[in-house]
């Protein structure tokens, strides 16, 4: 451009944004694209409740006046009693973040008392406080929603204890389990997922704040207080990394993925079983679809958008995992970036979670059709090979041996159990009557009590287990201190050195 270029046209408030992150100004566009306040006011209560603990250890280490950080907190405190907009005045300005949104809040109450907030502290160690905050909180959240799935699915287990039903592995009919082990499957992959989001959570619960901006700091502070404030049990070992570090982050997305991929595998068996292929349950029609062009179809789109879910966990996690690949020591601003994939996990978990917890009472199972895929016999051969090895037999001859007699009952259109003992023993003289009797699927199902099994005894085993693991964990994430309890605590904190 000429000299009349645009380096030297006059900054005007048209033009210019400002921003006390920079203590100077920004180009409007700039600061537009460059914002995280937007997602960042997800965070304002863990960043308004982790500045009211850094400033009373201010206080109480001498570094900030009593009377000052008398003023801060109380200042601070009273943000979270109004909308986070009117307490930030965000229509009258712009800020990068909502680290700076508060404190500018804060300047135009207090004046340049507000300066003092900021001692000691930077915007790196102050966005990896916010946001293990956020996810402790979270993670305490969801895992209690997971939990109560998990106690739910136990209670509809043992209601269908006198279920027979087929269990199936490469999609091929298997061998006969009850629906109480079977819906015990389903308990399982979710509390795996509940002890993922615990993990989690207990990785989150690290105090990061006193870290600055990658070394520390030379003034006097107290991170072991700041800690206690906020209900951490442990510091962050070294600034340098914690600044940089989202793997609690990595380890809070990954957990919603798998409570996702959980929630997909049950949508899917049930639509599995809800087609007239199988028909082993049926919708009501207060959860089923209705076809726009199709009047006799019943759909199940309320699973079908359970399963479809996981894809968007998924992606986070590939997300998140691109994001930190790479990234040298240290904050890097590419990190800003982690707030979707962060934010995400509780409105899907807990959404789509709630939603199974509202749709699976209106499941019901019809035994007559669960009944009929055993009713050929074809599913207890195991069962009747295991007969044979009690009665002596080796097993690898016992298995040809029945698959011999399968092979007949195919070839003849019939079913095993209607072979009956003569055409039986004839194939292999240990296929006695009371060998045949393992055929009776209630039967084979009784029989499996080994540890994990199908039977009565090692189901109840499982479902008692089971119920004991969700109750610890949901007791666990009740646990976890929330942010107006801390809050009322630290209002208390005396801020005498």
């Amino acid at each position: 451009m000429s000299g009349n270029d645009e380096r030297n046209v006059p900054e005007t408030s048209a033009s210019i944004a400002r921003t006390g992150a920079t203590g100077g100004a920004m180009l409007p566009g700039i600061l537009a694209w460059s914002t995280s306040l937007h997602d960042d006011l997800r965070f304002f209560a863990e960043d308004v409740v982790g500045s009211a603990a850094h400033v009373t250890m201010l206080a109480r280490t001498g570094l900030v006046p009593v009377a000052d950080a008398q003023m801060i907190r109380d200042a601070l405190l009273a943000l979270l009693d109004g909308s986070v907009h009117d307490a930030l005045g965000l229509d009258d300005n712009a800020e990068e973040d909502v680290h700076m949104a508060v404190e500018a809040a804060l300047t135009r109450r207090l004046g340049a008392v507000a300066g003092r907030l900021h001692t000691a502290r930077s915007r790196n160690d102050q966005v990896a406080l916010d946001l293990r905050l956020y996810v402790r909180g979270a993670a305490a959240m969801t895992l209690t929603t997971v939990a109560e799935l998990a106690l739910e699915l136990v209670d509809r287990a043992e209601k269908e204890k006198d279920l027979v039903l087929p269990a199936y592995t490469h999609r091929q009919r298997a061998q006969p389990i009850s629906g109480a082990f079977f819906i015990g499957a389903w308990v399982e992959g979710v509390l795996r997922a509940s002890e993922a989001i615990e993990f989690a959570l207990a990785r989150t619960n690290v105090a990061p704040l006193g870290s600055g901006a990658c070394s520390g700091t030379s003034l006097p502070i107290d991170r072991a207080l700041v800690a206690r404030l906020l209900g951490f049990p442990r510091l962050t070992a070294n600034a340098l990394d914690t600044v940089g570090d989202r793997d609690f982050a990595l380890d809070w997305v990954w957990s919603g993925a798998r409570a996702s991929l959980a929630l997909s595998r049950i949508a899917a068996d049930v639509i599995d079983f809800s087609t007239s292929e199988f028909g082993f349950v049926k919708l009501d029609g207060s959860i089923a679809a209705g076809s726009s062009m199709m009047p006799q179809k019943k759909n199940p789109d309320v699973f079908e958008l359970l399963r479809g879910s996981a894809a968007g966990a998924i992606g986070d996690v590939t997300s998140l995992l691109t994001l930190m690949k790479g990234l040298p020591s240290g904050y890097n601003r590419d990190q800003q970036h982690d707030r979707r994939a962060i934010l995400g996990v509780v409105p899907r978990v807990c959404g789509d979670t709630n939603v199974l917890r509202q749709a699976l009472p209106h499941v019901h199972f019809v035994p007559e059709r669960c009944a009929a895929g055993l009713a050929d016999g074809s599913t207890q051969a195991t069962d009747l090979a295991e007969a044979l090895v009690r009665a002596g037999v080796p097993f690898r001859e016992a298995y040809k041996a029945v698959g011999a007699l399968v092979a007949i009952a195919r070839d003849e259109g019939v079913s095993l159990a209607s072979l009956g003992e003569l055409r039986a023993r004839s194939v292999h003289p240990a296929l006695t009557a009371d060998a045949l009797a393992a055929l009776d699927p209630i039967r084979a199902v009784a029989a499996k009590e080994s540890a994990g099994g199908t039977g009565p005894r090692a189901v109840a085993a499982q479902l008692a287990s089971a119920r004991a693991r969700a109750t610890e964990l949901h007791a666990r994430a009740s646990a976890v201190p929330t942010l107006r309890t801390l809050a009322r605590a630290i209002a208390t904190e005396p801020l005498t050195p």
